[in-house]
């Protein structure tokens, strides 16, 4: 019976042991592995993924601010608008009422004016021998300028063919009207019924006559400046 040079207490010879010891050996390193932490990341890395507070407040604040000084422009446009509109309606509004002022003084000239061409028109037809005199000092006062040198001019010849044919006549303004005017000028229409009556004609005739009358504003006072008598 061959003699053995090891004996075998747990059943199992050199190379099974080995091959047991290397099994174990990757198990430790395999285990080791798995139990390192993980590597930390670099103070570069970490400060690159790190959000600056101050860089979202910046970011805030402007996003806030644009929409802050758009409302603060818009608001001063409003305001100047606004500002403009009213400067424009004042002014219209002057000019609105400077207009009516001016129409309103033609309007009052006009009708001053009308109402002594009137009263100037009646003294001109109108002759009563006994009293030429009043009638021709009326016609004067009421009339200036051309007018009123050419008449004061006749009026020595006239009173005498007026006097010597017993000469009467009675005018009435039949209608009348204003064709411009302005405060101090006015050229007024009228027409106008003249009865006569002389020594060769004594019976009473109708005479309908136009006059154009030039009348002027003088101290206050509307006179007749021209005469246009058809």
């Amino acid at each position: 019976m061959p003699t053995r040079l090891f004996s075998r207490t747990d059943g199992e010879d050199v190379f099974t042991k080995a091959s047991k010891h290397e099994a174990d050996g990757d198990t430790v390193d395999a285990d080791t592995s798995d139990d390192q932490p993980a590597p930390q990341a670099t103070s570069d890395e970490a400060h690159d993924d790190r959000t600056d507070p101050a860089d979202d407040e910046g970011e805030v604040e402007s996003t806030e601010t644009v929409p802050a000084t758009r409302t603060r422009r818009l608001r001063y446009a409003l305001a100047g608008i606004i500002a403009l509109i009213f400067i424009l309606a004042l002014s219209t509004s002057g000019y609105l009422g400077w207009k009516v002022k001016q129409r309103n003084d033609i309007d009052h000239a006009s009708q001053a004016a009308l109402a002594a061409a009137q009263a100037f028109t009646v003294n001109l037809t109108s002759i009563d021998t006994s009293k030429v005199d009043q009638n021709f000092n009326d016609v004067v006062n009421a009339s200036t300028g051309e007018f009123k040198d050419a008449y004061t001019q006749s009026a020595t010849q006239l009173r005498q063919i007026l006097i010597d044919n017993k000469a009467l006549s009675k005018g009435t303004v039949i209608d009348s009207a204003v064709k411009a005017a302005s405060k101090d000028k006015a050229d007024v229409i009228l027409f106008v019924d003249q009865w006569i009556t002389n020594s060769v004609d004594p019976k009473p005739r109708l005479d309908r006559s136009r006059v154009a009358l030039t009348m002027k504003l003088v101290d206050g006072k509307w006179l007749a400046e021209k005469v246009d008598l058809k």
